[in-house]
Order: structure tokens, then sequence, then C-alpha cells
């Protein structure tokens, strides 16, 4: 029997066991196990997690991986060994686990860069599922604290990709949780240490993303950091203060902790550098995906550690895992091109296609774009191993999720 061990259950994870039993199946290798450690029994959708009701993000694990026969173990992964081949952990009921395994496949994510800076205890984040639902219900609370300057003023730290969604998500969000005090509007404060707005994004987007700011009315502050949080408010790097009863801190990720167990080179991020066909180099059986992977996305640039491309990674490093241990030829990555999708509140959004990030629709088209990538395109097949295992070859393409014209080719093409 061999084994493969998946470690997390995130998008690369989940798509890392999919594809490893797509492979296997094609070929008739009854002898090859796949298993999935990790600590939690749903798929979060994690690029959700700045929606109301961040609860209901989430997909059960064994109505995705179970009808593949994938096995699963509750976990939380403690230490790898890749000169035993062995898995160590801690299991939802408190015992130690051991796993051991032919091929691992590394998929644990990222996570939140927590801030170290006096009051860092106080600052909200919506990186997890129970760290969105902290903030939710403290939203909710809003009203029931005592009057102050500042209780329904949000800072939302940090004005990339997952801050300007929280910030412009809070405006309408926020709204009808102020109107149950008399006189009290809510406002939305964005701090970024840049000097521009969206400043990873580029100036493609940016004029756009500064009219949806103007009309929602977030007010920003940039160039500037936060150098202290109190129950009032935050201080900033130049002395100055806001009142402020909730802090969002979406300031940097990095990768999982779990990397530094795997012999190799990282980047500043912490991912492993891996070859073409996501092996790690110095970690003899060992596969890497998802937001743990350093790897081209294409000739110009690195994947991103986002949930684009963390399908894909998934994809290939299952089939390769397979795919090496039944003798046949593995297939180097090679990404899918890369569009934008960030959504600026209720009833607007941006999408935007290549690096150059080239602005391509806005506004309502664009809102309806986000709602179907969010809602449709990034969740896997439930109940539906046929659907699953056809979704799981690396050549599959959400393109083919939607027919003509409402797919995402036609976002892309619809100005060539």
């Amino acid at each position: 029997m061999s084994k493969i061990l998946v470690v997390g259950s995130g998008f690369a994870g989940v798509w890392s066991a999919a594809s490893a039993v797509r492979l296997a199946r094609a070929h008739g290798a009854e002898d090859v196990s796949v298993t999935v450690v990790a600590p939690g029994d749903d798929l979060v959708i994690r690029p959700r997690l700045y929606e109301a009701g961040p609860d209901r993000m989430r997909v059960p694990l064994d109505r995705i991986l179970g009808p593949v026969g994938v096995r699963r173990i509750p976990a939380i992964v403690t230490g790898i060994d890749t000169d035993r081949r062995t898995v160590t952990g801690v299991g939802s009921d408190g015992r130690s686990i051991r796993s051991d395994y032919d091929k691992l496949i590394l998929a644990t994510g990222s996570q939140l860069r927590r801030p170290r800076i006096p009051g860092a205890e106080l600052v909200h984040d919506v990186d997890t599922l129970p760290a969105a639902a902290a903030l939710d219900a403290h939203l909710h609370r809003l009203p029931e604290i005592p009057p102050a300057d500042g209780r329904f003023t949000v800072v939302v730290v940090g004005a990339g990709f997952t801050g300007l969604e929280i910030a412009t998500e809070l405006v309408d969000r926020l709204r009808p949780i102020a109107e149950r005090v008399p006189g009290e509007v809510p406002r939305i404060v964005l701090v970024e240490r840049s000097d521009e707005i969206a400043p990873e994004l580029g100036p493609g987007p940016r004029p756009h993303i500064l009219k949806v700011l103007a009309r929602l009315d977030v007010a920003q502050r940039l160039g500037v950091s936060v150098a202290a949080v109190d129950r009032g408010g935050v201080t900033l790097s130049d002395g100055s203060r806001i009142a402020a009863a909730t802090v969002v801190w979406t300031a940097g990720v990095q990768a999982s902790p779990l990397t530094a167990d795997i012999p190799g080179d990282r980047d500043r991020l912490g991912r492993i550098h891996v070859d073409e066909y996501l092996r790690a180099p110095d970690a003899p059986g060992v596969y890497v995906a998802g937001d743990t992977a350093a790897t081209p996305a294409d000739e110009r640039t690195r994947v991103l550690q986002c949930c684009q491309h963390a399908l894909q990674l998934g994809k290939y490093a299952g089939h390769n895992a397979v795919a090496e241990d039944l003798g046949l030829p593995l297939v180097p990555f090679v990404g899918e091109p890369y569009v934008t999708c960030l959504d600026l509140g209720s009833t607007d959004a941006m999408f935007s296609n290549g690096w150059d990030r080239r602005v391509i629709a806005t506004g309502a088209a664009a809102k309806a774009r986000k709602q179907r990538v969010n809602e449709l395109f990034i969740y896997p097949p439930t109940d539906d191993p046929d659907e699953l295992l056809r979704q799981a070859d690396y050549r599959f393409s959400v393109r083919q999720l939607a027919p003509q014209p409402e797919n995402l080719d036609s976002v892309v093409n619809e100005v060539r």
C-alpha cells in the first residue's frame, strides 16, 4: 500500500487530495491511499471571511472528499520528519498521532502576521473563521458598550486586497448596527504605511478604487503605521490619534510555520522554493502546494498567496505525487492567466486581467462576476464524486463551470 499524506485542508489541500485520487483511479492503482490531516472538519472559504455571517463560509470536508474515499485525520500537525517520513501531531481527542507517508503534500497555507505593538491583543482580523466570527460578534455588540467617541468607528490597518474588501464591506455592514443608536453614524478609516492606496495592485485599478472609497466616504491615512492600540482607539506613528472601538489588522501574511520542518530554501514570506513539479528539492517525497510554495506562475512572476493559485497548485501537486509513485511522467506546473477580482462594497467591484492588472470591468458588472467567483467558482463539488474528480484534473479550468458568455473567458476577453 502506497500512502499519500496531505497536510492541510484548505483549497490546496482539498484539490491535492482529489487530484491524487483521480490519477490513482485512472490507472487502477487500488493500493494507493490518500489521507488528509487537518484540525478542522470543514473547508473554510477563506476568501469570503470579510463578508457578513462568516460562520456560513465553510463546507464539510466529508461531503467533498468522503465520496471519493479520502481518509481524514482530525489533528493539529506539530512536526514533520522528512528523514523518517513521518508526521506527528495532536488529535481532536487530545491524543498524540503519528502517520507514515510515502509521499507528503504540504498544503498548510499562510497566516496573518500579527502586529508586535502595545495593545495587539485588542486587534481583530479576518484571517481565520474563529477570528472573523469574533469580529462579527464584536460589531453586533457595539450598541451595548458605553457611549464614547469612536464607538462606531473601525480602523482597518492595511489598504491592500483584504483591507480594501473588509473596509468597503463594513460601510453597509455596520450601518444597520449603528442605526440602533439614534444619531450614530459609522465611520471607516483605512491606515496604510505606503503613500498610496493598494500599493501591490499597481496604478491600473487605483483610480476606480479611489473613486469608490470617496463615494463610500471611507477615510484614508496614508504614509503612517499604527504604533499602539488601546480600548479607545489607535495611536499612529506620527503621534496622531484616531478614536475607534474596533481595529481590524490586514497587513501582511506569511507561510505556515510547518515549512520550517521541510529542508530547503525559502523566500521572504517563508514559502519553500520548489522545482517545476512542486517537489521540495532537499526533501525526497515531499511536494508543496498553495501558500507554502514559491514557484513561478509564468515567465514574469511567482505565484501569489491566493485562492486562485492554491487551486491550481493543489491539482498539480496531487497529480505529481501519485505520478511519481506509479512511475508515470511528472507534469511541470503552468499557471492559468492571472486575473484580479476585488470586492468594493455592496454594489461595486473591480475585475482586471494580467499582472499589470488592466481593468476590464467595474461597477455592477464586476460585482456580479465577483459574486459568481465567491459563490460558485471557488467551491468544490459536494456529494458528487464524479464531478469532483472531473474538476480535479490539472488541465481543468474554472472557465468550464459556466456557459458562454457568463464565464471568466468573457471577462478576460471582452476588451480584446
